[in-house]
């Protein structure tokens, strides 16, 4: 997969990019990137790239001569990614648009700053608008990134062990549920009086199945009922 990330932070992004498996990925050209700095298409001698809200409020909105230009030229190295902008007023982003999104060749992302964007370059030039969640971030990098993690860790040969796709929060069951999952444990088999759940060392397969149905279940229903869908 070939990623092109548009910012006006560009350095946020070179620890991401080095360690840990997204770092693997990149040494190993699971995913190639590539990161441009919205600044370097900004006028001289200033390089502005935020201006005063028509109609008057709090804070600036992302010029757009700037930002355009720079999506042209990402769309020069990258004819046909599809372009994503970070966005709190986006839709939310979802395990199962992760995995749609696995699927592309190309992705361009642009970070969001300020205010927000001016609404003529989204109309011109985006594709769809993401949000991480209901929340405020102060720019669009930090949510790059969750995306960039939630996409790339999907493609094949960035997590050694595949199984581990399947059984997670939010993959749906072969049953239709979708579950958060359930508690997990390692050694000591006892830390701070506290033991492990008998169940787990057993070694009896269908008796640890059916525990983590249960506890994934229970945990869904208490944190997250909207995953569990209603009968008809």
């Amino acid at each position: 997969m070939r990623l092109h990330i548009l910012s006006i932070f560009p350095k946020l992004f070179e620890n991401f990019f080095s360690v840990s498996l997204i770092g693997k990925a990149v040494e190993k050209k699971i995913i190639e990137v590539e990161i441009t700095d919205i600044r370097q298409f900004a006028e001289a001698p200033h390089y502005h790239v935020d201006d005063y809200p028509y109609g008057g409020g709090p804070g600036m909105i992302m010029k757009p001569e700037p930002l355009s230009a720079a999506i042209k030229y990402a769309k020069q190295r990258l004819p046909n990614a599809r372009v994503i902008l970070l966005s709190a007023s986006g839709q939310k982003m979802t395990q199962q648009r992760a995995q749609e999104l696995a699927r592309e060749t190309e992705l361009l992302l642009i970070c969001g700053r300020y205010e927000g964007v001016d609404q003529r370059v989204i109309d011109l030039y985006v594709d769809e608008e993401l949000s991480i969640g209901d929340v405020i971030m102060m720019g669009g990098e930090v949510p790059a990134m969750a995306l960039i993690e939630s996409v790339c860790r999907l493609l094949p040969d960035v997590i050694g062990n595949s199984d581990s796709l399947t059984e997670e929060s939010f993959s749906q069951r072969g049953d239709g549920l979708t579950l958060l999952e359930w508690p997990q444990y390692t050694r000591p088999e006892v830390f701070n009086g506290r033991e492990v759940p008998e169940v787990l060392l057993s070694g009896d397969h269908g008796r640890i199945r059916a525990w983590r149905l249960e506890q994934a279940l229970n945990k869904t229903l208490i944190t997250r009922p909207d995953l569990i869908k209603k009968p008809c």
